[in-house]
């Protein structure tokens, strides 16, 4: 029997999340691309910052000296109170290599070190001088050494000459560098004689070979450069005389021998650490391992192996600090733009899901009018925002993870970026995304409605929750921007001095939406009186659109970008400063040595070179000593005597801005070219703060190479070009005896070989240094390149998020714009109107969001610029190495002008895009029957 249709199944009804996606496609699709690009930034960030911390700590271990970075241990050798078979035999080599074993297992971690660059052994702590007649003496002095013997040492040099060396403690023997060899006339077989402990027999050590270092720059060798290359010393004293200073090489067999010469021995143990395996969180854990093996837990360790007198000596905790310090003034700058950014994703994020519940607003009142519950609704909300966002979220995760890796020295799990803080940053982006929604959705229908009321900000009043909210909220902005001024610079992990900007733009935010209805009404009554009615009706348009996240998300990316112009402008002026301060003008030229004359044809064929505009030529007589108005019971001091040509030297001093003066104040004591001749002369003088306090206010009797004349000081300043970093004392050129040039400063040239080939030609030795060179040294940190590309990146996408969210207040009031078009066109609105309609609608929201993020971002950099360190961020140097005292933040105009002009008219367009797209649509659709709007 056939069953009846009324018997058949019901057919099941498609699932919910399903067709929504499919009815509304491109915003499923525009949803999850916000969230893709969103969670990609929060994800990659974290890894970006690891990524050049890490970079920043092994570049700064690997490119420091290896004598600064080189972990030493080194102990005592047995007392005299021990037989001396004892003390000899505990200088064995098994023995020494078993307790450099012990000593390497033993290094704290994070701590690792190359086995190839280390060394261990046995060498003198005194310098033992060389009894044979044969040895060079410059001055009549012996020739000293250093006595060492090193292990693999074979590995580490090529045999030149002779044979490698054996020997024993009674009969040692050893080898020379080349460089040793030929400057102390040393050759295979020769014997070297040096005092012994008892000062009775001397110590013959035989010289079997001479050998050539390999690799002279890495630690092996580089640490104790005396051991390849003989220096040439100067004693103390009225008289200076010279001796030579130099190394031989004992073989390990030969090492108890150092016990017979007066040298003192010491064992030693020299590591060479590595930094592959670092990242940016080994360096709180590396400071504190070299400190525990320094005075520590860990050399108590140290000593159960070597003894009690084992220390353990390194300079690379320097280094660690140094770049603790750099990095605590970055991170503050670079967390400006994260709480930026973030603030304003945030916003976006909000921004767009008040979009979606507006544009289905009806559609939910419809569905709680019906009966359906708060929690039915936000769920099957969530179910959509989840099947769209989660997908965009693991997917921007993904990419991040696979495109900001670590350096490729970086260790190899991860790459030395940890995944957990970018996996937090990705789920709260997609939690963010899903609740946005359906929490909107529940908070506008807790109760059924039909239909909401017109917003209209000219006549709606805030409710009293929003009032006590945005005062809370003033209140803690304004608590903490006075915390921050009260608390001083120091920044005591609060991150207020990075907050500053966010805070500032919310207050502005905050009070735009409160008196952005006021300069509408303003205008709305003498706008009535016009003829035409798109004034009127634009601004009664622009009183109905909802402000606020716009607003605050136009404020947030205006101060954040105003900010981060200023510290980009400051950085680029603290290092063209510190370049000028380095050569005084765009190029310097100077003698092989201090104070030695220039060739007499140098400033010709300098001036002949392409793009030289001006030539400053200077005699500097350094470390004159200078007599105090106080007499004789003053301590001594010294300064620069500098003879300038008063009309050149004024120009570069007025064109660098350092110390300029009128040329007239050292005008020349007698006739041009035929200078006054005599002590009893005074010449007028221009000094730095220091010499001018010494010398007084009388005229004073200088003694210099230059002559001997009195002079008085006749202005004070700063800062010169000549010498811009130390004590200086200017007079005219014309005025010294003895007129030689030692510096030349040029202005114009920017081709440093082009002028470096000139001088040269006069003579090689001469040495030429530019100020583009020397800027183009201040940024070669990971660090900064890190930190700067992070920063650059976060007010890009600050910028790209501001832009979205002015699309969406447009968008959110696109329809209705539509409909009204539509309707005014029958009602003879011609599309130009329409045109001039929708751009004067929203140009006041735009007008006062530049305006607010410029008064903003005015306000800010005034607000954090004490607590902002431009010198380290500008020229990676500490602050007692740097050219510059201080680099303060100032502000830049251009980064205030610029992103505000931008969003106005990036408004405008929007609006006239929309007015476009609007037209070539028909009206048939908008003006059908039945719509309720």
């Amino acid at each position: 029997m056939p069953r009846s249709r009324s018997d058949e199944p019901a057919r099941a009804v498609a699932p919910w999340v399903r067709t929504r996606l499919r009815t509304a496609p491109w915003a499923a699709t525009s949803l999850a691309l916000l969230v893709l690009v969103t969670a990609y930034l929060a994800a990659a960030l974290p890894r970006a910052v690891a990524a050049y911390e890490g970079e920043g700590l092994r570049h700064d271990i690997r490119t420091a000296a290896p004598r600064t970075t080189a972990l030493q241990v080194t102990a005592g050798t047995p007392g005299l109170q021990h037989p001396p078979a004892v003390r000899e035999a505990a200088l064995a080599p098994a023995l020494l290599q078993e307790r450099y074993d012990k000593v390497r297992a033993l290094l704290p971690r994070p701590l690792r070190t190359d086995p190839r660059q280390s060394v261990h052994g046995v060498r003198t702590v005194e310098w033992v001088g060389g009894t044979d007649p044969w040895l060079p003496r410059p001055d009549g002095i012996a020739p000293v050494f250093v006595l060492s013997s090193l292990s693999g040492l074979d590995s580490h040099a090529t045999l030149r000459a002779g044979r490698a060396a054996a020997g024993t403690a009674a009969r040692p023997e050893a080898v020379v560098s080349a460089k040793t060899a030929e400057t102390l006339r040393i050759k295979a077989g020769s014997v070297v004689h040096v005092p012994s402990r008892t000062g009775t027999e001397p110590v013959a050590v035989t010289v079997t070979g001479i050998v050539e270092p390999r690799e002279p720059e890495r630690s092996y060798w580089a640490v104790e450069t005396q051991l390849h290359t003989p220096t040439l010393a100067a004693t103390d004293g009225p008289e200076v005389k010279y001796y030579w200073q130099a190394a031989l090489l004992l073989a390990p067999a030969s090492a108890p021998a150092l016990l017979s010469t007066g040298g003192e021995p010491e064992v030693f143990f020299r590591f060479a650490p590595t930094s592959g395996h670092l990242t940016g969180d080994d360096a709180d854990r590396l400071g504190a391992a070299l400190s525990s093996a320094t005075a520590g837990p860990d050399l108590v360790k140290l000593r159960q192996v070597v003894g009690p007198t084992g220390t353990f000596t390194t300079d690379l905790g320097m280094v660690v600090d140094s770049y603790l310090s750099m990095r605590a003034a970055i991170d503050p700058v670079v967390a400006v733009a994260v709480f930026g950014i973030t603030t304003v994703a945030v916003v976006v994020l909000a921004m767009t899901g008040s979009l979606f519940v507006t544009r289905r607003d009806g559609e939910l009142a419809l569905i709680r009018s019906r009966g359906a519950s708060l929690t039915g609704i936000g769920l099957r909300l969530l179910g959509e925002t989840s099947a769209v966002v989660v997908p965009a979220a693991a997917l921007g995760l993904a990419l991040a993870v696979a495109t900001v890796r670590g350096a490729a020295d970086a260790p190899a799990s991860a790459d030395g970026v940890p995944l957990l803080p970018s996996l937090l940053a990705a789920s709260a982006v997609a939690l963010l995304a899903m609740l946005v929604l359906p929490v909107r959705a529940v908070v506008l229908h807790r109760r059924p409605r039909l239909h909401g009321g017109r917003d209209d900000l000219l006549t709606a009043r805030p409710s009293r929750r929003r009032t006590v909210v945005e005062l809370t909220l003033l209140v803690l902005a304004v608590g903490a921007v006075v915390a921050l001024r009260l608390r001083g610079t120091g920044d005591a992990g609060d991150h207020l001095v990075s907050a500053a900007p966010v805070l500032v733009g919310l207050i502005a935010a905050m009070l735009l939406v409160r008196i952005y209805p006021l300069p509408l009404r303003l205008l709305g009554r003498p706008a009535r009186r016009l003829r035409g009615a798109v004034g009127p009706l634009a601004l009664a348009r622009a009183g109905r659109v909802s402000s606020t996240g716009a607003l605050l998300a136009l404020v947030l990316a205006l101060s954040t970008a105003a900010f981060g112009g200023s510290v980009v402008s400051g950085i680029a002026d603290a290092r063209e400063r510190a370049s000028l301060l380095k050569t005084g003008a765009d190029a310097r030229i100077d003698g092989a040595l201090g104070g030695a004359p220039l060739p007499s044809g140098l400033a010709e064929a300098v001036r002949g070179t392409a793009g030289v505009r001006d030539l400053t030529p200077l005699q500097i007589d350094y470390a004159v000593a200078l007599p105090s108005h106080e007499g004789t019971s003053a301590p001594p001091m010294t300064s620069s005597l500098i003879g300038v040509e008063p009309d050149s030297y004024t120009r570069l001093a007025r064109r660098t801005g350092f110390g300029p003066f009128p040329a007239e104040l050292l005008a020349p004591t007698g006739r041009v070219g035929t200078p006054a001749t005599g002590p009893e002369r005074v010449l007028p003088a221009v000094a730095s703060p220091a010499v001018a306090e010494r010398l007084g206010r009388e005229p004073r009797e200088i003694v210099s190479s230059a002559g001997i004349f009195r002079v008085k000081v006749v202005a004070v300043r700063p800062v010169t070009p000549a010498l811009p970093d130390a004590n200086f004392l200017l007079v005219n050129s014309a005025d010294l005896t003895h007129r030689v040039a030692t510096v030349l400063l040029v202005t114009g040239p920017r081709d440093g070989a082009a002028l470096r080939a000139a001088a040269r030609a006069e003579s090689p030795a001469l040495q030429v240094s530019t100020r583009t060179e020397e800027r183009a040294g201040y940024a070669d940190s990971p660090l900064q390149a890190g930190a700067g590309r992070i920063y650059l990146s976060a007010i890009s996408a600050g910028a790209g998020y501001a832009v979205v969210a002015l699309l969406l207040s447009l968008l959110q009031s696109a329809p209705e714009r539509t409909t009204l078009l539509a309707r005014l066109r029958t009602m003879g609105l011609t599309r130009a109107q329409g045109r001039r309609l929708l751009g004067l609608e929203a140009l006041p929201q735009a007008f006062l969001a530049a305006l607010g993020g410029t008064l903003a971002g005015w306000a800010t950099v005034p607000l954090v610029a004490p607590g902002i360190d431009l010198v380290r961020l500008a020229l990676a140097v500490a602050p007692a190495y740097a050219p510059l005292d201080s680099a303060p933040l100032r502000l830049d105009p251009w980064s205030l002008v610029v992103p505000a002009v931008t969003v106005v008219l990036i408004t405008a367009a929007a609006a006239a895009g929309q007015a476009w797209w609007a037209g070539r649509k028909g009206s048939i659709k908008e003006l059908r029957a039945g719509d309720a709007r």
